[in-house]
């Protein structure tokens, strides 16, 4: 696969994967991710500080299964919309079929009574593998860069 190739599909990834968060088709959610995998929402200052402590914190595709069907299912939360600004992702590292990612985003929520607020502000650091079923995430941390977030956060970032 050449470089072309492969930084089209790591924005196609991107953009799929932000499509789908902002439909809110959960059940698809988990797909983006390989069985092991680790997604983190995490302030900026504990990422740069080695401090664990994150806001949402799912070691395994089964969990953000799980998490998806709390979403649907279980949560009981004010209904929202979200939508993903993501800028142009920079490679950072690429060794045999994984890759190092880093991409700013911004996340907009809108009530459905109510109007648009910036939600959540950082940027995506991803380790990306590269399967036979196309890019996979193996690691999304999302490092947001207010120490403070509005509420909850029920949706993924």
């Amino acid at each position: 696969m050449n470089d072309m190739q492969i930084y089209f599909d790591l924005v196609r990834l991107h953009a799929d994967y932000s499509a789908v968060v902002d439909a809110a088709q959960w059940d698809r959610w988990p797909d983006f991710f390989l069985d092991e995998c680790e997604y983190k929402v995490q302030p900026r200052e504990n990422y740069e500080r080695g401090f664990p402590l994150a806001t949402v914190n799912l070691i395994s595709r089964g969990m953000l299964k799980d998490r998806a069907y709390g979403i649907k299912e279980t949560l009981f939360h004010d209904p929202h919309y979200q939508r993903h600004v993501v800028g142009a992702p920079r490679i950072l590292s690429c060794e045999g079929d994984v890759l190092t990612s880093e991409a700013n985003y911004a996340v907009f929520r809108t009530k459905l009574n109510g109007q648009t607020t910036v939600f959540n502000v950082g940027r995506y650091l991803d380790r990306v593998r590269i399967t036979p079923d196309g890019m996979k995430f193996e690691s999304r941390l999302c490092i947001y860069d207010s120490e403070m977030i509005p509420n909850s956060m029920i949706y993924p970032i």
